[in-house]
């Protein structure tokens, strides 16, 4: 059995583990990878199949023989259906596009041992054992749209189109998405296509950017970065190499991603692969880091830096420590960032001399956009407590402090 192990639900670790993540660019393009070596050599027909849970839309193509190839683009992968000389209805290539969500992946299978939750089935045609190229989608977050083109909005890919990519933030630095803090405008795929959580702390770690530096503050200093005409050829690129700046990383980072290793991604994936990854991993999820919840139940992980640099969104909230009974390994053993900043009491104010804090001093918090494949966590509300009906009030019951629960943490694109 020939599969593309998906990266968030073949880990050994569970779902809770860092390692277990949304898919961004590097995993779409090894997604599109295996499927143009899986299907090279195979000659797929008959009508395409789409589980009766999926909302997806159904796949109006039949062919008594066809080929299908792949193509990647940040975080979408067109899958084209392109029918051999000679087969039957005639008819012309039918493209796909896919977005992965949290927990989509290809796999190629016998026809008669389908996964668990293929939502989108291709057979293969006879002679020869029957085959299926399945997208798998445990969560259904995941969506293909017919007709083969990219999603409008969408900035050039991070990885294969870079130039076009640097071009694309440079020029737009005036956006109010540069107004956002840095590691909120990294997620932003008019801009960063590609990008996603365990991405942006990679490459803010490297750089020692403080995560909630504004973007444009960032960026704008690339604008007059230009190499010296001295410069030869091969120092230009050593210097490259040496210094990257924030736009290079977003081009290379990934890019380390898809050569960690070539059996990785292939049939004879193991253990040993995905530990590869975690190895590779400086920021994102590992022992020493700092990390913050947005309101999405998403994660910031960054290093701490110096008091007088913005680490820290105001109204961020920290990851709560889990006693050791419920932790769930040394990954996840990290330590809690100091909660926010906060304005001195009225009380500490007074003996301290300081003038009074009015509202409009008061700091506001920081707010990050959701990606578009990531599913809304809604927001608790407190409940309005019930006037009595009665002319007795009812006595109140004291319960002791307990910290508050806060939302299961979601994967970032």
């Amino acid at each position: 059995m020939h599969t593309w192990p998906n990266l968030l639900s073949s880990s050994p670790t569970g779902p809770g583990h860092p390692s277990h993540r949304m898919p961004e660019g590097p995993e779409l393009h090894l997604a599109s990878h295996f499927v143009n070596e899986a299907c090279r050599e195979l000659v797929f027909g008959g009508c395409v199949e789409k589980s009766p849970v999926s909302r997806n839309p159904e796949v109006p193509f039949e062919s008594s023989a066809y080929h299908i190839s792949a193509l990647a683009r940040g975080k979408e992968l067109r899958l084209t259906l392109s029918p051999l000389p000679g087969a039957q209805p005639p008819r012309g290539p039918l493209a796909l596009v896919f977005r992965f969500g949290m927990t989509g992946s290809f796999q190629l299978v016998p026809s008669d041992a389908l996964p668990p939750h293929a939502h989108l089935r291709f057979y293969t045609a006879p002679p020869g054992p029957r085959l299926a190229l399945c997208f798998v989608d445990i969560r259904r977050f995941g969506h293909w749209d017919l007709g083969g083109k990219w999603q409008p909005g969408r900035g050039p890919c991070v990885l294969l189109e870079y130039e076009q990519f640097r071009e694309n933030v440079l020029r737009n630095l005036a956006d109010k998405a540069f107004d956002r803090p840095i590691c909120e405008a990294l997620l932003d795929q008019r801009f960063f296509n590609g990008i996603g959580n365990y991405l942006r702390a990679e490459i803010l770690y490297r750089l020692r950017i403080p995560p909630f530096e504004k973007a444009r503050t960032v960026l704008e200093a690339l604008q007059q970065r230009r190499p010296s005409p001295e410069l030869t050829l091969s120092q230009k690129i050593r210097a490259k190499l040496q210094n990257p700046d924030l736009l290079e990383l977003c081009h290379s980072v990934p890019k380390e991603v898809v050569q960690l290793g070539g059996k990785g991604y292939g049939p004879e994936s193991t253990e040993e692969d995905f530990a590869a990854f975690q190895a590779w991993l400086r920021c994102y999820g590992t022992p020493g880091m700092s990390s913050l919840r947005d309101r999405h139940g998403r994660t910031i992980w960054f290093q701490t830096l110096q008091p007088h640099q913005q680490q820290y969104p105001a109204g961020g909230k920290s990851r709560k420590k889990k006693s050791k009974g419920a932790q769930r390994g040394s990954e996840d053993q990290v330590e809690n960032p100091p909660s926010p900043n906060k304005a001195p009491s009225r009380t500490r104010r007074a003996r301290r001399g300081l003038p009074e804090q009015t509202a409009a001093q008061q700091p506001e918090g920081t707010s990050l956009p959701r990606d578009p494949e990531a599913p809304c966590v809604p927001e608790k509300r407190k409940r309005r407590r019930q006037p009595a009906t009665s002319g007795r009030r009812r006595p109140q019951k004291i319960k002791a402090d307990t910290p508050s629960s806060e939302p299961e943490e979601t994967s970032a694109s």
